[in-house]
């Protein structure tokens, strides 16, 4: 049997137009070859599959169909060689046991507090009658929202000092010369800070520096009853029972704070324009948080139901995850109706699955009901991934996503600075609102006596 069907124009053309409107061009792919096609490279055919079924067989043949680290070796530069992504088998398992600890659904419940707070500093911060861009504004909310849970540093001049290079560091990752960089093997020579790659360098040594000094006046301390990421890491063993290594607890961060600050503030941004765009969105959500009273507790507002709704339709319209971890095929297998030999590269397409019309009517329109009227499956609704490479900090993006929302909604009024059409722009592997979102502060929103929700 052969690969399924797929464009016959040059592995760089399609590079080209992937590059230039990745969604674009997902869409376009869709419509013509359907939920399974080929793109072939220049190392070896792409298969990409959006239907639920072939997303099932994906991810449930292991065997066949392996989740390899080597995939990924290309992003090691950005993200670490021994972080996550670039792991596979046993290691892969005993750092990933590791990190879902301290960001398991016990744990997040700490960082609740700290969160609503972040946010209304942050947003106080804001001059009422005047204009700001959303994305920025979340971006600064979500960064001092993950340096707790991630190196537990909530003030102080070390805090203050993660958290400019951070910001630098994400900035940085997202620009026109470290892409460049990594696109043309030849221009990954340090010339000093002056030079993109040197400055990209620059930066790390930068994290290397801090990293080493927080963690040697942890070890003076020795608090093994701290619950955030780097003084469980500290305290852990790898997969031989020996004591995790700096370069192994180092190269855990950077994926880990990519996706906690921009793949959040990109969730959060777009759920801002949903509700702020779309007829009787915001009022509904509204009534459903007022009926908590005045001072919610955050483990009642996240399971707030149209909330959640809410949520999960700006993560079906735009997922953190477009496509899923790429794997490799070991041993020959079909899947849909073809047979795919060793070597082939499969990848399942989030974005695609989510914009199906058999599952999601309408499928461009933001309505959150559906997932009032209907549970999806893992291989229906996946905008974090799936198996054993799906995203270790899910539930910490959904805890935080929800109070940060529920947090400006309840004390602030918000509106959006125009009407236009806000259209999402690739920074990365992310797609925010390619004007950053421009809203308007119009104030302080009054107390709501206590309500009863419908929903």
């Amino acid at each position: 049997m052969k690969l399924p069907n797929g464009p016959k124009i040059s592995p760089r053309l399609l590079n080209h137009q992937f590059k230039t409107n990745p969604l674009g061009f997902m869409d376009a792919m869709g419509d013509r070859y359907g939920d399974i096609f080929t793109i072939m490279t220049d190392s070896a055919p792409l298969v990409i599959i959006s239907n639920p079924e072939g997303m099932k067989q994906i991810f449930s043949n292991a065997k066949e169909i392996t989740a390899s680290g080597k995939l990924n070796q290309h992003s090691a530069s950005i993200v670490g060689s021994n972080g996550l992504l670039a792991l596979d088998g046993l290691r892969h398992r005993n750092r990933r046991k590791l990190l879902m600890s301290p960001m398991s659904e016990t744990r997040t419940q700490a960082y609740g507090q700290r969160i609503c707070r972040v946010t209304e500093k942050v947003m106080n911060q804001l001059t009422i009658g005047k204009s700001f861009l959303a994305y920025p504004i979340m971006q600064k909310i979500t960064l001092e929202v993950v340096l707790p849970a991630l190196f537990g540093l909530h003030e102080g001049e070390r805090y203050e000092r993660f958290q400019q290079l951070f910001s630098n560091l994400i900035s940085y990752a997202r620009s026109r010369w470290l892409n460049i960089s990594l696109s043309y093997p030849v221009l990954k020579k340090d010339l000093g800070r002056w030079s993109p790659w040197g400055y990209w360098l620059h930066l790390q040594r930068q994290f290397d520096k801090l990293l080493h000094a927080e963690i040697e006046t942890r070890r003076q301390k020795l608090d093994s009853f701290s619950t955030d990421v780097l003084s469980k890491l500290m305290f852990a063993c790898d997969e031989t029972g020996q004591p995790m290594t700096y370069e192994y607890i180092r190269d855990l961060f950077p994926s880990l704070l990519f996706g906690g600050q921009d793949a959040s503030a990109t969730a959060i941004s777009w759920s801002l324009y949903w509700i702020h765009s779309t007829p009787g969105v915001r009022d509904r959500v509204l009534e459903e948080l007022d009926s908590l009273g005045e001072s919610p507790e955050p483990e009642d507002i996240i399971t707030l139901p149209y909330l959640s709704a809410v949520c999960n339709e700006s993560l079906r319209i735009y997922p953190t995850q477009v496509v899923t971890f790429p794997r490799l095929v070991e041993s020959s297998i079909e899947i849909m109706g073809y047979k795919l030999e060793p070597g082939t590269v499969v990848r399942g397409c989030i974005y695609l699955t989510h914009q199906r019309e058999d599952l999601y009517p309408q499928p461009q329109q933001f309505k959150p009901e559906r997932f009032l009227e209907k549970q999806y499956s893992p291989y229906e609704f996946l905008p974090f991934g799936g198996g054993v490479r799906r995203c270790p900090g899910e539930l910490l993006a959904l805890f935080e996503m929800k109070l940060v929302l529920a947090t400006i909604l309840s004390r602030y009024q918000l509106a959006l600075a125009h009407q236009k059409v806000e259209k999402p722009l690739a920074r990365g592997v992310n797609y925010p609102p390619a004007s950053g979102l421009k809203m308007l502060m119009l104030g302080q929103r009054a107390p709501t006596p206590r309500a009863t929700a419908t929903v």
